[in-house]
């Protein structure tokens, strides 16, 4: 049972925070964060919902994406590289018949344009992997995380 106490920010922690709203009478809500940005989660139309948001376990996949992305993005503009286009796909793999259902392995594939060094793409996205995404630290001790890159 999860302890029902406020957090209280420490000293060397940063405190975030998130409100989820519900919409309907189903399973439709909205969450905002601290930038006041909305986004709508749904569950399945198997389990009642409507289709009308994200998936909670497809929002863990995007927001690794988009950790992973401003990290490369960053990594690779440092380096004076010109990236034209930018976008990730991401695949993970859960078990089957399992409550909870955590995710075991997760594929990202990498898609970049511009004029492009492999090696400091690489190195970028390894960088990302292995010291500053914290969505890869989240989720690594549960899944199996790699990666493979395209540029174009």
């Amino acid at each position: 049972m999860l302890d029902s106490q406020t957090v209280e920010s420490a000293p060397l922690m940063n405190t975030m925070k998130v409100e989820l709203v519900r919409v309907d009478d189903a399973f439709h809500f909205e969450a905002t964060g601290v930038a006041g940005v909305k986004l709508d989660i749904d569950g399945s139309t198997d389990i009642g919902g409507h289709n009308a948001g994200a998936r909670p376990m497809e929002m863990l996949l995007m927001g690794l994406a988009g950790c992973s992305a401003i990290d490369v993005v960053l990594v690779l503009q440092k380096q004076r590289q010109v990236i034209e286009d930018f976008r990730i796909s991401v695949e993970g793999l859960r078990e089957k018949n399992a409550t909870p259902a955590p995710f075991r392995k997760i594929h990202l594939h990498y898609f970049l344009k511009g004029n492009l060094d492999p090696e400091k793409v690489r190195r970028a996205i390894d960088l990302s992997m292995d010291k500053y995404c914290s969505a890869t630290a989240q989720l690594r001790p549960t899944a199996h995380i790699d990666y493979s890159f395209t540029i174009e």
